[in-house]
């Protein structure tokens, strides 16, 4: 039975938006009259998701006056962090929350239009420990550099001025006890101390894409994503 459940990372501060969206969790951040959220929300929905744990912490509850228990037919679960405990500890509380098995897991401040059903098919077909989705990208530097052998992971590079190459889309599919045999501490970030550390030891296969993708997280593509975005939905 495919998953029907997915967690969405909404912790985020967005500091470097700052000084065009003031005191908003980075989720919230408008596009067209509506948080950026929604639109990440109402594409699981569409994907036939049936529940959603909202991963939250800063101003949180301006999340949950919004979209309350249940938005687009899907159960809205908080898993609200008293402090911060970095995306990995962020995930792993999450998926305490999770029922079944598997989740899909999203970066709450990206949007990668990519087709999730597709995604949790390849997750089946190649039974990884983690599933994540790449894009190919030209000529960049903010981003780091997923190394691939075929499909799968063999690495990460840090960011560095790139002519070309796959970047991590921010969209996986995990197994619930994916964190269960691994020492980690109550804070740790998920790319840098469990992707990056232990690639060798996890098996992390790759769907690849060039679905449209933007990251809202700086205000240039903010601003880009309020343009394209509706749009992109629309059609």
């Amino acid at each position: 039975m495919n998953p029907n459940e997915a967690i969405i990372l909404a912790g985020g501060m967005g500091t470097r938006l700052k000084s065009i969206v003031s005191d908003l969790p980075k989720p919230m951040a408008p596009i067209d009259d509506k948080p950026f959220l929604e639109y990440m929300l109402s594409v699981l929905s569409a994907a036939n998701i049936t529940h959603v744990v909202l991963s939250v912490g800063y101003k949180y509850e301006t999340i949950k006056a919004y979209f309350g228990d249940r938005f687009a037919g899907m159960k809205i679960t908080y898993a609200v962090e008293n402090e911060p405990l970095g995306t990995g500890g962020a995930i792993r509380y999450a998926l305490s929350f999770i029922d079944g098995n598997e989740s899909l897991l999203l970066n709450g401040d990206t949007f990668f239009n990519i087709n999730l059903k597709d995604l949790r098919e390849f997750y089946f077909a190649h039974k990884p420990d983690i599933a994540m989705s790449v894009r190919l990208m030209y000529d960049f530097s903010r981003y780091g550099t997923v190394e691939l052998s075929v499909s799968n992971v063999t690495g990460f590079i840090s960011k560095q001025p790139v002519k070309q190459g796959y970047i991590n889309g921010g969209v996986y599919m995990i197994k619930k006890n994916i964190f269960e045999k691994y020492t980690l501490p109550e804070k740790f970030s998920f790319e840098i101390d469990f992707l990056e550390k232990y690639v060798s030891e996890l098996k992390i296969c790759a769907m690849k894409s060039t679905d449209y993708f933007i990251d809202i997280g700086i205000p240039e593509d903010y601003k880009k994503a309020r343009t394209e975005l509706p749009g992109l939905l629309k059609s």
